[in-house]
């Protein structure tokens, strides 16, 4: 099949370059569709049929072009997600033993439990 070394060094490189024209034009379909909301649907349609009629020269153009914005978009995207997952985690994890014990403490003065049931709150929240 591969007839020389170069023959190899070659495919190696054409393979690399394809692969990375992919990661690329993924990394533009995401931003054009799913992160940039200001971009009118007429203009992605143009730079969708661009980057299928012309590949290589619109993915670095739009690069050239919108790189900038890209990247302030990936990050602001990034913040939020971020975000989210810190608000579900404080939301899930629940209360810390401070604000149980103080909850069952209010339960305990307004005569809600008695003070065996406060204790064992009170151990279960420490525990």
């Amino acid at each position: 099949m591969w007839d020389s070394f170069w023959d190899v060094v070659w495919t190696t490189l054409l393979i690399f370059a394809f692969v990375a024209y992919l990661m690329i034009l993924f990394a533009i379909l995401v931003d054009l569709f799913w992160r940039d909301s200001k971009t009118s649907g007429w203009v992605k349609a143009v730079w969708m049929v661009l980057l299928i009629i012309i590949p290589y020269i619109t993915a670095l153009v739009y690069l050239i072009a919108r790189g900038k914005g890209m990247a302030e978009r990936a990050r602001e995207s990034h913040i939020r997600e971020k975000q989210q997952t810190d608000s579900y985690i404080r939301e899930t994890a629940g209360r810390s033993p401070a604000q149980e014990i103080a909850e069952a403490r209010k339960l305990l003065d307004s005569g809600t439990i008695t003070e065996a049931e406060f204790a064992s709150l009170k151990a279960k929240a420490l525990s």
